[in-house]
């Protein structure tokens, strides 16, 4: 990924004021794109879209993924070269609350960007952002790679799944004599400063920690690839970097931490409490929850292979970054140039 590549490159992001959204917009307007969003309004109160002002720095339009007409009209107004899907229901336990909603937005929201464009001849590089949870989960130790069955269990992975589908047969039926590259990146959990939603595991441990309270833990034994949100970010602007200049590089990519950093939701409470100090434990959640996959590793020797890449932080230095963000939020300092010194810092590694 070259910084320079990004300079005047007409980027399009779906799901800008969502927290990985705000991340990727903010790194690309740093690096001289012309930055156009298309989203809902934030989905939390406090967001990260909100703090750093991100609408003074790119074009923000307001809309629902699954409005084809808006979406269309949007995308042709701005006519861009290279496009990230990041709209999405993005949550496990709200897809067993709301499964049509997590199904069009998810499922008709893929369909209508594709559709979208289809009429846009603009466009040279989508890099389709989906889930790790994309796997049909045999509950084994074994990473799951590209070729592996999509079957994801719950109605979020499962919907999910279908998005990955949507875009394969697009490519095949309408862009396979186009000059555009697609992928699709399926990351693991990611964590970082501005994180706010509900239902995950950082988010919870830092309101714990500012009520000084014990963290409740939903499912403390199950394991998951944890990652710095910078580590999936970079990932994707390498690919669609990539892709742009060379089509053959357009595919289906795993992105997520060595097997070192996959670790249990417990032990990752344990980290960010030795992290944050101050005598914060945490307990089990004594509530039965929905089902979820209890084990759940990546193999992405694929992306490595062919871009030459490995993770830059560990997962407790993504919680100490997580935890240096927390921390500069709670009085009022600079995020920005937070934000920029940990960029610059994950750069330089």
């Amino acid at each position: 990924m070259q910084k320079d590549f990004w300079e005047g490159k007409r980027v399009f992001i779906t799901g800008h004021t969502g927290f990985k959204g705000s991340w990727l917009a903010f790194i690309l307007q740093s690096f001289g794109a012309k930055v156009t969003g298309y989203s809902l309004e934030p989905p939390t109160n406090p967001n990260l879209f909100s703090l750093i002002k991100l609408n003074k720095y790119i074009h923000s339009a307001r809309g629902d993924i699954r409005n084809l007409t808006v979406l269309r009209k949007i995308l042709n107004q701005h006519q861009p070269e290279i496009i990230f899907h990041l709209a999405a229901q993005p949550l496990v336990l709200e897809g067993y609350k709301n499964p049509p909603l997590t199904y069009e937005t998810n499922v008709m929201g893929t369909v209508n960007l594709f559709e979208s464009i289809r009429n846009c001849d603009s466009v040279r590089s989508v890099v389709n952002v989906t889930t790790d949870k994309v796997y049909h989960n045999n509950e084994w130790t074994y990473a799951y790679r590209e070729t592996d069955l999509l079957d994801g269990i719950d109605p979020y992975s499962n919907s999910k799944s279908c998005s990955e589908l949507i875009t394969n047969c697009y490519i095949r039926s309408f862009f396979s004599d186009r000059p555009i590259a697609v992928s699709t990146m399926r990351a693991g959990n990611v964590i970082g400063g501005g994180d706010f939603a509900e239902f995950r595991i950082i988010p919870d441990c830092i309101r714990a920690a500012f009520r000084n309270v014990p963290i409740e833990v939903r499912n403390p034994n199950s394991v998951r690839p944890y990652q710095h949100v910078l580590e999936p970010l970079f990932a994707y602007l390498t690919v669609a970097q990539a892709q742009y200049e060379d089509a053959s590089f357009a595919g289906n990519y795993n992105v997520g931490p060595d097997e070192s950093d996959c670790v249990t939701t417990g032990e990752l409470a344990d980290i960010f409490c030795n992290a944050w100090g101050n005598g914060l434990k945490w307990k089990t959640q004594a509530i039965e929850q929905p089902r979820e996959a209890n084990f759940l590793k990546l193999d992405c020797s694929k992306f490595k292979a062919k871009f030459n890449w490995t993770p830059r932080w560990t997962v407790r230095e993504a919680v100490d970054k997580t935890i240096d963000w927390t921390k500069i939020y709670r009085v009022k300092g600079s995020l920005i140039g937070c934000m920029i010194n940990q960029i610059e810092e994950y750069l330089e590694r």
